[in-house]
């Protein structure tokens, strides 16, 4: 009777199970048509269960969530960007949001999950080896010119991707770690899937054009969050410049002498004075735009991430940041 009673019960189990899985996955009738949205229970981003009084806390309870544009309360010109986003780690608030949804090619903005996935995978101490394919043929396509055989740490590649936005550099990490640019993509694909960021795909680790390459300002914002938990991604982006020395295939020294591309780190352009801004990633190509995302705290000291997609020029893209900054408090 007991083996009767457990085979019926595992039966009721795999019942509920199945229509449970098909009701949440869409197989029925049944349709879900709205987004994140933090205070539901059955949204892609929260999904809770309850047994016996205890609760599996919601994917995205600690997360800023949002389905609409957002720009109650602010004083924010975006109209030469075709989406930008401001989200406050802290309290989980989208200060401001336009078109957050709407895929968009992110240029250079891709190396912060390449470096997401470098330090996941490899060691910052690592030496990597470059191959014939770092060759970048794409006109106007950042380089710092390594050739096959060249030698250095993945510390230092790290350095040359986030700071000078090396081409080179990202397919030279991207076959040490995964042997190919096919199978990092694949591995990057898989780290933002994990994050959430469901609405991107990435076919290499630089961000040079190509149709089947996007993201969102919210997938990006998922990224970098995880991005802000990096020590080393933070330290590396902070900087204003760096120098050090690599090795051809014969062992002969060349030089790394790069500086960052943040026209705020390097103080070009003035930060307001209710931030700090701690480092983040520019991008820029044709089809993109141009493109920055930030990490910045405010004056307690709490984080916030800041990010423009497509603005029409360099100049208008940072009078902009600088609006979308200036609503932080």
């Amino acid at each position: 009777m007991k083996c009767i009673n457990r085979v019926g019960r595992a039966l009721s189990v795999i019942l509920i199970s199945v229509v449970l899985m098909t009701d949440l996955a869409g197989c029925g009738a049944k349709e879900y048509t709205f987004a994140y949205d933090r205070n539901r229970n059955n949204t892609s981003f929260s999904i809770a269960s309850h047994t016996k009084g205890m609760t599996i806390e919601p994917f995205a309870s600690d997360l800023c969530v949002t389905s609409a544009d957002v720009s109650a309360g602010t004083d924010v010109d975006m109209s030469q960007a075709t989406a930008a986003g401001l989200f406050d780690i802290t309290s989980g608030k989208v200060i401001y949001a336009k078109n957050v949804h709407e895929k968009l090619n992110p240029a250079s903005l891709t190396k912060i999950l390449t470096a997401l996935c470098a330090l996941k995978y490899a060691n910052p101490e690592d030496v990597i080896t470059a191959t014939e394919n770092v060759y970048i043929s794409e006109s106007g396509a950042v380089k710092i010119g390594i050739a096959a055989g060249d030698t250095m740490t993945m510390d230092q590649a790290l350095h040359a991707l986030l700071l000078k936005s090396a081409n080179d550099v990202a397919v030279m990490i991207a076959e040490h770690v995964s042997g190919s640019v096919e199978e990092f993509a694949k591995l990057m694909n898989d780290t933002a899937n994990s994050l959430g960021a469901t609405n991107s795909h990435f076919v290499n680790p630089h961000g040079l054009t190509d149709p089947n390459h996007y993201t969102t300002a919210y997938d990006l914002y998922l990224i970098c969050n995880e991005a802000l938990k990096n020590n080393k991604i933070l330290e590396i982006v902070q900087k204003s410049s760096y120098t050090s020395v690599y090795h051809d295939a014969n062992g002969g020294d060349k030089s790394i002498d790069v500086a960052n591309s943040n026209a705020y780190i390097k103080g070009e352009i003035p930060v307001p004075d209710n931030v700090t801004v701690l480092g983040g990633k520019t991008g820029t190509t044709n089809a993109a735009g141009n493109c920055l995302i930030l990490f910045v705290n405010n004056k307690s000291g709490n984080p916030f991430i800041a990010v423009i997609l497509q603005s029409s020029d360099r100049t208008t893209m940072y009078t902009e940041m600088t609006d979308l900054l200036s609503e932080i408090s």
